[in-house]
């Protein structure tokens, strides 16, 4: 190991920490980090950006898969698409790539006005985004089963994405059956994404999944460690879901790279995070500014909070908590790049002695 090594793997470890921070005490983050975290085998944040870092160059099309519908209102949660169109501005900074937003009907007003928020220009196909700069593409899926695969093949007509991102996005059990966080039935509320994550996945293209309790897209990867500690997850009786199929809230794909957070849109900024950091340029990350008017803009389009409310707020977490998550991700990146050398003697000394092998 080397110094840029150490203060990779160290910065990756605050950024998870940071997102996995638990203001609700309730504990289910703390759950999914540890399985998460032995899979990956590095800082989950560090581990992803490393990948997109590897897989995408300038002018390729990165897909990212999201939207989840809550009752009682039948509404799109704010979780998620706040962050996939703030990713999508992290990426053409990053790289000049091309992504492409897929998600539910119901989530395409806000990402038109967010888009607005990031400073890109929104297309509804691949092919306008492939000629222009600044750029995000914003494609509805079908919510009907009988139609996720003819939905899916049209879009992977315009050819395969170099990467494919989902984030808080609905993932069906083994039965086929999406449930929300209490192991109620969603199927007919919900975007049939997985099965394009799946084909994706097939075709052997690098995948992230990012979510933060286990009925998302990707989260199979951990399957026997969340079935044993989270609730409605099993598929025996008095520990699965609640709505008839015994099978479990438990999303059955798999994911390559998987990140778990206390708030998906915190794994997501931690990924972002980690991004400004591997390229050395703090641009990438939005400011705790920018945050604070996504998360107004997504209510106002009718973006719902984890309880319902037309609030400015993700999960229960107010503006203000999700304005400091940013800001003290912000100012870690910051500070490891500005005092990258300032500190050589006790990088060398801390490698000498052999604790981070």
């Amino acid at each position: 190991m080397n110094k840029l090594a150490l203060q990779s793997l160290n910065i990756g470890q605050n950024l998870d920490d940071l997102m996995n921070l638990d203001p609700r005490g309730y504990g289910v983050c703390r759950i999914l980090y540890p399985a998460a975290r032995a899979y990956t085998g590095k800082p989950l944040s560090l581990n992803a950006a490393e990948q997109l870092v590897q897989t995408v160059k300038k002018n390729d099309v990165v897909y990212i898969l999201t939207g989840f519908i809550l009752l009682p209102h039948k509404h799109a949660e704010m979780d998620g698409i706040v962050s996939s169109v703030l990713l999508c501005r992290a990426l053409v900074k990053a790289f000049e790539a091309k992504p492409v937003i897929i998600c539910p009907e119901d989530c395409i007003e806000a990402v038109k006005k967010l888009s607005l928020v990031a400073g890109l220009h929104l297309y509804d196909s691949v092919a306008e985004l492939q000629e222009y700069p600044q750029a995000l593409a914003a494609i509805p899926f079908t919510k009907k089963a009988d139609e996720a695969e003819a939905c899916a093949n049209s879009i992977l007509s315009a050819g395969l994405p170099r990467a494919v991102v989902s984030i808080e996005c609905p993932g069906a059990n083994k039965q086929g059956v999406y449930h929300n966080a209490t192991g109620l039935d969603m199927s007919a509320l919900e975007a049939k994404t997985d099965m394009l994550f799946q084909k994706l996945a097939d075709a052997g293209v690098m995948n992230i999944a990012v979510g933060d309790l286990g009925n998302e897209t990707g989260m199979g990867t951990i399957a026997e460690h969340l079935k044993e500690f989270v609730p409605y997850m099993a598929e025996s009786e008095g520990s699965t879901c609640r709505c008839g199929c015994a099978g479990g809230i438990l999303a059955a794909t798999k994911a390559q790279n998987i990140i778990t957070a206390t708030v998906s849109d915190w794994g997501c900024y931690a990924l972002i995070a980690a991004l400004a950091f591997l390229c050395e340029n703090m641009d990438i990350l939005h400011t705790p500014e920018t945050e604070k008017r996504a998360l107004y803009v997504a209510s106002e389009a009718g973006m719902v909070d984890m309880d319902g409310w037309l609030l400015p707020q993700i999960d229960g977490m107010s503006c203000d908590i999700n304005m400091t998550i940013v800001n003290l991700m912000y100012l870690t990146v910051k500070n490891a790049l500005d005092k990258r050398d300032n500190f050589d003697t006790w990088y060398e000394k801390v490698l000498e002695l052999n604790f981070f092998k």
